[in-house]
């Protein structure tokens, strides 16, 4: 009689448990993120609304913005505009100043924005005003050059 030592017995079978994973799976969580900086990167663009003004077209790299910039738009009928605002060229100095103020001073960075048919000789008025005005920090806004 004598016993196989290698034959498993049939009515004792062993229940082994699978450990508890402790591990984080990270994989799921950089998919959503990744998803969200693509959503992000694309709907950023979108979100500079304002005076629709065809910009000319510079090979300028741009420059970096920290908060909302304060932006003056000239359209092709040479109305002005204070951020997405109307505004007339005599009141333009004041209206700006107090803004201005709100923000940190004349030392705040002002971006211009001009439609390319607007007159040359509109768009130095509204630079001169914001120079006397103590605004030194003027922007020109253009968009990337297209290649041809």
């Amino acid at each position: 009689m004598a016993a196989n030592a290698g034959t498993p017995v049939i009515g004792k079978r062993r229940h082994h448990r699978q450990r508890v994973m402790s591990e984080i799976n990270v994989t799921p969580m950089v998919d959503v993120m990744l998803v969200l900086l693509i959503i992000f990167m694309v709907s950023a663009p979108l979100l500079t609304v304002g005076v629709p003004i065809d910009l000319p077209q510079s090979q300028a790299k741009s420059l970096d913005q920290d908060k909302e910039p304060l932006t003056l738009s000239i359209n092709d009928k040479g109305q002005v505009f204070l951020q997405n605002a109307e505004i007339g060229v005599e009141d333009l100095v004041p209206k700006l100043q107090a803004v201005a103020q709100a923000r940190g001073g004349t030392e705040a960075r002002v971006y211009l924005r001009g439609d390319r048919k607007v007159d040359y000789g509109t768009m130095m008025r509204v630079m001169g005003r914001l120079s006397s005005a103590g605004f030194h920090r003027v922007a020109l806004v253009t968009e990337v050059e297209q290649g041809k």
